[in-house]
């Protein structure tokens, strides 16, 4: 029976309520259309029946998607139909999108609003304007302020039955069949209990004993006493388990029984202590939650194989783990015995962690993003601090569904109806329109309403203090508008302005003698002005709109640097660009030093993302005893294997003449204690070597530029090997070394190609290159050429195909390599629909006090979009563009020259990156 109050007065105002209405009352189910995956309902038909029994009108909107057929609820009296504008209340489990919003009508659902959630508050407006009266389920609490209506219970038994699932797969990435293989995600499963059976399957494998005995006890802690912890539990007891308590976990994850499991269950009071005297007083707890630490990181986690975490982290309480925490967790157990070859050890005790709470941030505080059902395991690597999509790899494997009740449905429904079935008789009888004060709900009911009659409820008036508060310390934060000189409008500009225009507290001012890609940027941001103008040729009109700017990005040729940071200097602006600190701007350190401004470079791809991760690793090896012995690191442009379809394998995503001239320059390298110093002029391309760490890419690489000026700035002195390489296709170099040989490598001044000569055919030119008179027959100026390559008939082929022998003109320029980049440019595009791939690998050699060896491999790959940026200019671009904001918000704040090699700098940046896609994996090999 549905509920009435318990007090005299609201029993008869209530039955008085219900004669009059509830023939005509109607409640509307509405569809769920938040995810694929919302298959639940607020009621279920059992509930729906009972409401048209006591002559209630049910309407329940049509949904394929839903997992109670629509059948049930027409069996149970209910009607399908899509207008529920008649309905007084209608009910659903999640939010509805705002344009479908019935005005001065009754609303329940979850609407994630009582904490002024920003991206709700758009809702909650829309709510307030059309006068809806909102009943939210998360505040339906009871007198002691326990929730009565919640899917908690359902959220720890799928979670249970993921973590489970995703053991058996992590076991297995690790080296081991375990009976958690055969246990799947929950929604493979009709109901929990086949579910269950599943898991009862498993444990019986394990009281068999066919657990393998290298990876020891295992023990599962479950944290939290209410019913997302319940629900685990419940789910957990299939398994053949033992209850211990918290301190005698310890013993039982090195000694315990392999035919069973073991769990424990943590409160407060277990990890909770005081700070200054180690006890735990609950009521002190309550009040100074900040002066009191957890314990949970050296008492509990170390002894723990899998933590399931179903308690909320509140701003001012310890968390459970920290990322030092998890650092410390991951680091290797040695055990007396050793591991025995196909019978490995696990790597370290906590394994897993199924994070019920989804709370970002929160309690796990490296959890900072949600797995969903579809990806819902992650590693989370706490040596180099990423979360990869995997369940290979170092780390520990992270579930944190924020829908997981979606997972069972059905019963899901059930039972949220069940707790929600004794209020809805009492939402039912009012009309939004009436004064909220009229109605005679019960605490329960009352104290859930958000809104009402176009304004929040007077408990709930806070969110828009909440609000205000918060645009005001955003106001604060923004303060005046910050002006921004962008100098180049090619391949890269399109990340910096994207990232950078994301802040409307940013003025950005485009300058670049490209007409027309400026007006394609200025149409595109609203907050972009362009300066049409060649910046070298402009000195002055550069210095007056340096002047007028708080900082200069430049994506000039680097050979344009050194005046630009001139302008910087005079004008004290700080300045950022993606190119190497050459000798040239190395000159004006002690004038960037006077002037107190800070001048960033190297902060792209390749000087850039290269030395943050050498950084990064390198850092963290010093913090642990161990000493560099090597570091190799590869990076490499190129087309996507399927779009290198020309003999040069490449394509070109950034300066045409740049990736030339890289051909022709000398380079010094250390190689196992050897300096190592290849000449200019082609040289190079004699050094290459097959890469092989990725086979499918058929890949080579080359030795740049002077990979031994790293070893001081690296603080890596003492390494045998350093080497920076470049990465090309197979077949790359060969092609290049063939250009070298015809002379048409050649950064030299040559007259005959200026514009105010008469035009060359590439026929004549190369007719002067191999030394015959022009015109020349085809076949004679072939031959001729063939012999200039030695015979190479590959390198011919590409020759002919580049139409480096035809009538074609040869592009004005100021040198040859400058008129064969431009005609390159021409045939070597990216074509509409092709995309390109960056790959770098950092390869690092460690030796730790112990005295083994490890081998460290860092992986960077990242393809363009098609109808996006290319990888290029994103790798380039967004590191350019958070460092130019962290300058502009005061995150970097040394003077002088700066490059990212220390913590403060490239930490944030690395972070960062990864939200734009730029991910990288690591994974070691250690030596004895």
């Amino acid at each position: 029976m549905l509920r009435a109050f318990s007090h005299t007065n609201g029993r008869c105002a209530f039955h008085q309520a219900k004669c009059w209405h509830h023939r005509k009352s109607v409640l509307a189910i509405r569809r769920e259309d938040v995810n694929a995956w919302e298959r639940r309902a607020p009621l279920a038909p059992k509930h729906v029946k009972e409401l048209t029994q006591m002559g209630y009108k049910v309407l329940v909107q049509p949904s394929n998607r839903r997992a109670i057929h629509e059948k049930d609820y027409v069996k149970a009296g209910g009607i399908i139909q899509e207008d529920i504008s008649e309905a007084s209340l209608i009910v659903g489990v999640k939010r509805p999108p705002e344009d479908k919003l019935i005005p001065k009508k009754n609303y329940a659902f979850f609407s994630h609003t009582i904490k002024a959630q920003e991206a709700n508050m758009p809702l909650l407006d829309e709510i307030l304007r059309q006068e809806i009266r909102l009943f939210d389920y998360e505040k339906m609490v009871d007198h002691k302020g326990m929730r009565v209506v919640a899917f908690g219970k359902w959220a720890g038994v799928a979670g249970m039955i993921n973590i489970l699932h995703g053991l058996g797969l992590r076991f297995l990435a690790l080296g081991h069949h375990t009976p958690f293989m055969h246990i799947g995600m929950a929604h493979n499963y009709r109901n929990s209990s086949q579910a269950v059976q599943a898991v009862r399957d498993a444990g019986y494998e394990i009281s068999l004993g066919l657990m393998p005995k290298s990876v020891g006890p295992l023990t599962f802690v479950f944290t939290g006493t209410g019913n997302v912890s319940k629900g685990a539990q419940e789910m957990f007891n299939a398994l053949p388990c033992e209850f211990v308590e918290p301190h005698e976990l310890k013993e039982v994850s090195r000694s315990g029984d392999l035919k069973k499991v073991y769990g424990t269950v943590l409160s407060r009071h277990h990890h909770l202590v005081r700070k200054r005297d180690g006890l735990y007083d609950p009521a002190d707890y309550d009040k100074h939650p900040e002066l009191y630490t957890s314990r949970f990181n050296t008492d509990i986690a170390p002894y723990t194989t899998c933590l399931i975490n179903g308690i909320y982290w509140e701003q001012h309480t310890p968390r459970l783990l920290s990322r030092q925490d998890a650092q410390k967790l991951l680091v290797p157990v040695k055990s007396a015995a050793g591991p025995t070859e196909g019978c490995p050890e696990l790597p370290h005790k906590l394994l897993a962690i199924c994070d019920i709470s989804a709370d970002t941030g929160g309690s796990i505080e490296f959890m900072t993003e949600c797995t969903t059902i579809d990806s819902p395991f992650c590693m989370y690597d706490a040596d180099q601090h990423i979360i990869h999509d995997s369940v290979e790899g170092s780390g520990i494997l992270m579930c944190s569904i924020d829908n997981l009740p979606a997972q069972l449905p059905i019963e899901a429904t059930e039972y949220f109806g069940d707790l929600l079935f004794p209020y809805i008789e009492e939402m039912l009888l009012s009309e939004g329109s009436e004064p909220l004060e009229s109605q005679n709900y019960s605490s329960v009911v009352r104290d859930a309403v958000i809104a009402s009659n176009g304004s929040l409820t007077a408990k709930y008036e806070y969110i828009q203090k909440l609000r205000e508060s918060r645009e005001y310390a955003q106001s604060l934060k923004m303060g005046n508008k910050k002006r921004v000189l962008l100098l180049g409008s090619g391949y890269v500009s399109g990340p910096v302005l994207e990232y950078l225009t994301r802040d409307s507290n940013i003025d950005i001012t485009v300058a670049s003698v490209m007409k027309e890609q400026l007006e394609q940027l200025t149409k595109k941001y609203s907050n972009v002005t362009s300066v049409h103008m060649d910046v070298i040729k402009h000195e002055e009109k550069l210095s007056t709109l340096v002047k007028k700017h708080d900082l200069v990005i430049s994506l000039l040729p680097y050979s344009a640097h050194p005046l630009v940071a001139k302008k910087c200097i005079d004008n004290k602006v700080n300045l950022v660009t993606a190119s190497y600190l050459t000798p040239a701007m190395k000159e004006l350190q002690e004038s960037v030093e006077a002037a107190g401004i800070t001048v960033i470079s190297e902060m792209g791809l390749d000087p850039g993302l290269d030395h943050m991760l050498a950084m990064e690793c390198i850092d963290k090896a010093k913090e642990v005893g161990a000493t560099v012995v090597s570091y190799t690191s590869f990076c490499g442009g190129l087309p996507a294997p399927e779009h290198s379809d020309n003999p040069l394998r490449y394509k070109f995503s950034w300066s045409p003449q740049g990736v030339l001239l890289n051909t022709v320059q000398s380079a010094t390298y250390l190689k196992n204690g050897e300096i190592i110093n290849i000449p200019a002029g082609g040289a190079l391309l004699d050094s290459v070597t097959p890469m092989d760490f990725f086979p499918g890419l058929n890949l080579e690489g080359f030795p740049n530029r002077d990979s031994t000026k790293y070893a001081e700035p690296y603080g890596i002195q003492n390494a045998h090997t350093l080497l920076r390489g470049t990465l090309r296709y197979k077949g790359y170099s060969k092609t290049m070394g063939g250009f070298v040989k015809l002379g048409l490598i050649n950064p030299d001044p040559y007259p005959l190609l200026s514009s105010t000569t008469p035009p060359l055919t590439w026929k004549e030119l190369m007719c002067k290159l191999v030394g015959i008179k022009p015109p020349a027959e085809y076949h004679v100026l072939k031959e001729a050429v063939f012999s200039k390559l030695e015979k190479d008939k590959s390198q011919l082929e590409a020759v002919e195909w580049l139409g480096l022998l035809g009538d074609e003109p040869v592009p004005a320029a100021d040198s040859i390599v400058g008129a064969l980049a431009k005609h390159m440019e021409m045939k070597l595009p990216f074509g509409t629909g092709e995309r390109d791939m960056i790959v770098m690998r950092n390869e690092i050699g460690l030796r730790h006090p112990s005295g083994h060896l490890e081998d460290k491999f860092i992986d960077l790959v990242v393809y363009g979009d098609n109808k996006g940026y290319s990888a290029m200019a994103k790798t380039v671009g967004y590191p350019t563009a958070i460092a130019a904001k962290m300058v502009l918000d005061g995150e970097i704040d040394a003077k002088g020259m700066v490059i990212p090699l220390t913590k403060n700098v490239y930490g944030p940046i690395l972070e960062r990156v990864r939200a734009e896609g730029i991910v990288y994996s690591t994974h070691s090999v250690i030596k004895q």
